[in-house]
């Protein structure tokens, strides 16, 4: 993967409630004009004066990393979630979730057929996440006190350059402008409606709570990315590695997700496509997230997320 001459960030300085768009390169923040999505979409023609601004980089230019405060990436208009699209997730999902009596070994041949199957007929399975659960890489994260079944996915997500509607798989990256990290917390017990079950899964209470979605902290263009099918994906909890993947896994990749989800409705400049949680969530491991857990997400390129764990009433008496 090529090393990224830079990325962008979204910031604030000490005492300014004004969240700005910086890029940053050699370790230090260059200020911005004007928002993340206008930057996207006139990308065409801003692209070689950021080149050029990236050169020129050092010590003597820019604000200091340590001397602002990095907030989430990307402003999203749409975010468009993707579930069970890592082959080994799904089959370790359903060796964990099999009847008494099925032989575990036989449950995960099986659904490793089906999951093969899927890649080569099937579509992606999207659902539709909220703009409010967006936060930053190192805001703390309030588990509600409504559960205590609450479930880490770090993933990749693909950030949308220019309106895409209809587009094929072959062009679709065309239209991906860059590349940020999110982790898509998911209160397990909520997935599914036991007093409706014949509706399904119940993505809104399951996953749209405040800070729900960590993303970044950065937003590397996708020309300094490389293959999106060929990063790694790695969370710790606590220290202990509990997800640890590379995007090969996916059973659709990244071309096909956009190409897919541009079918229904338009992407438009800024938007999310998330990609789906490799193997290693909290139901897999059958420990979730407690008051005290400390997250750190890592993918290829893309910096580090470090999110600390308080239970509602905690964070509540924190703030009094």
């Amino acid at each position: 993967m090529p090393e990224a001459t830079y990325s962008l960030v979204r910031f604030q300085e000490a005492g300014d409630g004004k969240a700005r768009v910086g890029l940053l390169a050699a370790g230090r923040v260059l200020p911005l004009d004007g928002d993340i999505n206008s930057l996207i979409e006139h990308w065409d023609t801003t692209e070689s004066q950021l080149d050029t601004l990236a050169a020129s980089a050092g010590m003597d230019t820019g604000l200091a990393v340590a001397e602002v405060e990095i907030l989430a990436p990307v402003e999203p208009v749409q975010v468009l979630q993707t579930g069970a699209n890592y082959r080994k997730h799904v089959i370790d999902l359903a060796a964990a979730h099999r009847e008494p009596g099925q032989d575990e070994e036989e449950v995960r041949a099986k659904t490793a057929a089906m999951m093969d199957k899927r890649a080569g007929q099937g579509t992606p399975y999207f659902f539709i996440g909220l703009p409010t659960a967006v936060a930053s890489a190192t805001e703390d994260l309030t588990l509600p006190a409504y559960s205590k079944s609450h479930d880490w996915e770090l993933e990749l997500a693909a950030v949308i350059g220019r309106t895409a509607f209809r587009v094929t798989p072959e062009e679709a990256l065309e239209y991906v402008f860059g590349y940020t990290m999110v982790n898509d917390i998911t209160t397990r017990e909520y997935v599914f409606r036991k007093d409706m079950p014949a509706i399904g899964s119940d993505w809104y209470r399951a996953k749209n709570a405040p800070g729900f979605l960590p993303t970044g902290p950065l937003l590397v263009p996708a020309k300094f990315f490389g293959d999106p099918q060929d990063v790694r994906v790695t969370l710790k909890l606590n220290g202990q590695v509990m997800q640890d993947e590379s995007t090969l896994d996916m059973i659709f990749g990244v071309a096909k997700l956009v190409s897919e989800a541009s079918q229904i409705m338009p992407l438009r400049p800024g938007d999310l496509v998330l990609t789906g949680s490799p193997a290693g969530n909290g139901q897999h491991w059958g420990r979730l997230l407690q008051d005290g857990d400390v997250m750190e997400g890592t993918i290829t390129g893309l910096g580090t997320q470090l999110i600390h764990c308080k239970d509602e009433v905690r964070a509540e008496s924190s703030q009094q």
